[in-house]
């Protein structure tokens, strides 16, 4: 994770503008706020009220613990016919971002997507098979 040079990032001056800065912390919240209600609201009619993974349904009164997720992992990426959008349950989606930090961060995730893959098997258990077909009935 790259470091945080504060002296690079200072103003001229070395003073920070507090009310500066509280204005653009502010602006940034409404604009993500306002993307994630946007991008939540077009996928939920596009798509049906049915978790993608685990196939749970929803209706109007539990429909807040049903998510948007972005495939891709990235919330700027939003198409207009939401394909890179897919409604999961709280659960689900949860998983899925657990799947993810653990695949980047490489934390030997049980699931297959940081480990190596397995040798083949090597055992063959129909060997001689043939031969036992071929003796005779007694």
């Amino acid at each position: 994770m790259p470091t945080f040079d504060s002296k690079k990032r200072r103003p001229p001056g070395g003073k920070i503008n507090a009310s500066r800065l509280d204005d653009v912390v502010a602006h940034a919240r409404r604009n993500a706020h306002e993307r994630m209600r946007g991008y939540r609201e077009r996928s939920l009619r596009i798509h049906p009220w049915v978790c993608a993974r685990c196939g749970r349904e929803f209706t109007r009164k539990n429909l807040h613990e049903l998510t948007v997720h972005h495939k891709d992992h990235d919330h700027d990426n939003n198409p207009a016919d939401g394909s890179n959008w897919e409604n999961l349950c709280l659960y689900c989606h949860d998983w899925e971002h657990q799947k993810y930090s653990q695949q980047v961060r490489g934390d030997n995730a049980s699931f297959g997507l940081t480990q190596s893959k397995s040798k083949p098997a090597t055992h063959s258990p129909f060997t001689g098979l043939k031969d036992l077909l071929k003796k005779p009935k007694k």
